[in-house]
């Protein structure tokens, strides 16, 4: 079942959704010698945190079905001002998430993943995610979610300096 929680500072203005995909509900207890014992939420906090010390808000979601990830990624065009997302196991197989992403080009997107995919599996070096990001972080642990909500919040204030849509 889809997992969906806000969190937010009251001063706030813009809101950042970051989006995990399947297997991220299992965290701290699938496979920890790869991705740690970090829970989904640490990393929901961590995100929140470093939102806030930049005056924003974080939708955090996660769900195991691609559709829903569409959707959320649709839905963000209206509601959000950027996009972190970790698509998990769909950064190699899904058309449909890069192509979501690729319609939300007046958004900062970042690409996270726990791991180094490239030191990894060969099936795990392509991502269709990465083309249509602004960055993509991996190999930090879950501290690439908190490098990844700093860049999207210096990205908002870099196009508010600038007036452009995409930075």
């Amino acid at each position: 079942m889809p997992q969906s929680s806000t969190s937010s500072t009251p001063s706030s203005s813009a809101r950042v959704l970051v989006l995990n995909g399947p297997n991220l509900n299992l965290l701290g207890r699938r496979q920890p010698e790869i991705y740690g014992t970090d829970t989904l939420a640490d990393v929901e906090k961590l995100c929140a945190e470093a939102a806030a010390a930049h005056g924003l808000e974080t939708d955090f979601r996660q769900s195991n079905h691609e559709g829903q990830l569409v959707d959320w990624i649709q839905e963000a065009r209206e509601h959000h001002a950027a996009i972190v997302i970790n698509p998990a196991a769909y950064t190699h197989t899904s058309v449909a998430v890069r192509d979501a992403l690729a319609a939300c080009d007046e958004l900062p997107i970042m690409e996270v993943h726990i791991s180094n995919i490239h030191r990894r599996e060969e099936f795990r070096h392509h991502s269709y995610v990465s083309p249509v990001a602004d960055g993509v972080i991996a190999g930090c642990g879950i501290q690439g979610y908190a490098l990844a909500v700093q860049r999207v919040a210096h990205l908002l204030e870099q196009r508010e300096g600038d007036g452009s849509s995409r930075a």
